[in-house]
């Protein structure tokens, strides 16, 4: 039986905004984000149109990497608030239509973990074989870290014992040994804890990593997928209509075998980090090409799995998979100076800055994200087009306070600057310049364009249940494309050109009983008897349009 059969597809057409606790909303006046403070801004979200939270790590930490370093799996930071405060947080979001998920980071522990602590105390410990050790010297491994400019191995020397631990990310987060029964039971045992709070799911964080069996006995866990299915069942035992939202930066036929090939039965969603490269090199170049090519390349799905589209998340923008000369493209255009990049492969920028603050070409940009075949996920601040902080540390430049109002700290906090998890952003987009507040009495404002998309994108089920196509038309910096899913299509054009053009385009199916309506402004497009129609576009231009027969009853 497919889980089609059973299970509520709630997120094919979903709406996911990521955010941290920490930087999001300080209720108490200390100067950190809490949990009552998002709970009071849970109607921000309603209002927008969100309807999936995605909570980043709000577990006890170390504070070594922001969160996703953890010493207690079942614990709230006392910082943030109390189990009682999340549970009001998940009551509140439901209440508003919303559903919460958070982040599973269990490829690895903080070095401070009570596992680790005695772990790393004795080989006798009952928790020794929870991570991986070697006695012997390790090689080189500098080209394996994940962040070459923290560590330069991904064994670290551990004094007590006199033996090497595997941790492919700082070496305060030491990796858990996934090929140990225990460890998957504790794993299981997490899942089922914070979904019997109240989550609906999870961000799944470096999965690839999670199954890795490097310097483990792998024949003890021969077939790791197997694994990863067995979370997406237990999730949906205990859930019914949970999710797994996977970090899965990986080509397109290898992020296939995470989704459980054609049986769909491991994640249920995967990031399409390879479309959002690709189209960060069309935007560079003005040329659709990169991005169309991305998209049709993309493996055919099993109707139980979906991908999950972004422009920005709350790590660095990563070009990995791009070619050395692409990246120096994307990095010519929007990150020039060597303090916008980092590790070499990425960027620490929000949107806007890259595209100079031009409204069109933002606007264009999240047209384009929400008309893509998929679920939209957005970071928070998005919504009212922030900046980001390049003088904070590394990937910390876009986890900024988020800007309420233009008041000080942004509307943040009530505490003294200092107190807070970083400062405000500077400058342009300071919050004098760009906050809620003023924006949602604006009607021209980016945050009431956003309002209006995301209605528009909840109002069309073709854009996350049905399929793609590109069009074929003449012009290199335009994306032309049909979404299609039962009587419905969709139509859409963007131009990533600074010039206007009129786009022809041929439909199949389409005659001159129908008319292509406008659905992010007033009016209609006819079509010929032969189904071509002209669309014009302006320079940096979108449109949505819905193909509409003469005999339609259906709302436009």
């Amino acid at each position: 039986m497919r889980i089609t059969d059973t299970a509520d597809l709630w997120w094919k057409n979903a709406v996911v905004y990521c955010l941290d606790v920490e930087t999001y909303m300080d209720w108490n006046g200390d100067g950190i984000g809490d949990l009552p403070g998002l709970a009071q801004r849970i109607d921000h979200l309603a209002d927008l149109g969100v309807t999936c939270l995605w909570l980043m790590p709000f577990y006890p930490t170390a504070e070594r990497d922001d969160g996703y370093d953890i010493t207690d799996f079942y614990g709230v930071d006392p910082r943030l608030g109390t189990h009682g405060d999340l549970v009001e947080v998940i009551r509140t979001a439901n209440d508003r239509g919303m559903r919460v998920i958070a982040d599973l980071v269990v490829n690895h522990t903080s070095r401070k973990h009570p596992w680790f602590r005695s772990a790393e105390a004795s080989k006798d410990s009952p928790y020794r074989d929870f991570y991986v050790w070697r006695s012997d010297p390790p090689p080189d491994t500098s080209a394996e870290v994940v962040f070459p400019d923290q560590e330069d191995s991904i064994w670290t020397l551990s004094e007590p014992t006199g033996e090497w631990y595997l941790h492919r990310f700082y070496k305060e987060q030491p990796d858990l040994d996934v090929t140990n029964p225990r460890v998957r039971d504790e794993i299981a045992k997490i899942m089922g804890f914070w979904l019997q709070v109240g989550l609906s799911g999870f961000r799944v964080d470096a999965v690839p990593f999670l199954l890795e069996t490097d310097g483990t006995d792998d024949g003890a866990f021969p077939e790791p997928h197997r694994y990863l299915a067995a979370l997406r069942s237990l999730v949906g035992r205990r859930s019914g209509s949970g999710i797994l939202l996977g970090e899965v930066n990986l080509p397109y036929e290898q992020q296939l075998e995470f989704f459980g090939g054609a049986d769909g039965d491991e994640l249920t969603m995967q990031f399409d980090f390879i479309g959002m490269q690709q189209l960060y090199l069309s935007l560079a170049r003005g040329d659709a090409g990169p991005l169309a090519s991305a998209l049709t390349s993309r493996p055919t799905l099993n109707p139980d799995s979906q991908w999950a589209t972004f422009v920005r998340n709350h790590d660095e923008l990563t070009l990995d998979k791009l070619s050395d000369d692409e990246r120096a493209e994307v990095f010519a255009a929007f990150g020039p100076e060597e303090r916008m990049q980092v590790y070499g492969r990425g960027l620490r920028r929000r949107l806007p800055p890259m595209l100079d603050g031009d409204p069109r070409r933002v606007r264009m940009v999240y047209s384009l994200l929400f008309s893509l075949p998929g679920t939209p996920v957005l970071f928070y601040g998005e919504e009212i087009g922030m900046g980001e902080d390049l003088d904070a540390e590394g990937r910390l430049a876009v986890r900024t306070p988020m800007q309420w109002t233009s008041g000080r700290n942004g509307g943040f906090s009530t505490a003294q600057p200092r107190k807070l998890p970083g400062p405000v952003v500077s400058g342009g987009f300071a919050p004098e310049f760009v906050n809620v507040e003023d924006q949602r009495h604006d009607p021209d404002s980016l945050l009431t364009f956003l309002k209006r998309l995301i209605r528009r994108y909840r109002e069309s089920p073709e854009l996350g249940w049905g399929s793609f196509t590109v069009l074929d038309q003449p012009h290199a910096s335009v994306l032309a494309h049909v979404c299609s899913w039962d009587d419905g299509a969709l139509v859409a054009l963007h131009n990533l050109g600074p010039e206007p053009l009129v786009v022809p385009l041929t439909l199949e199916d389409c005659t001159a009983d129908h008319r292509l309506v406008d659905l992010l402004q007033q009016g209609s497009t006819p079509v010929s008897d032969k189904g071509t129609a002209e669309i014009a576009l302006e320079g940096y231009g979108y449109r949505w349009l819905r193909v509409v027969a003469a005999d339609s009853r259906r709302l436009v």
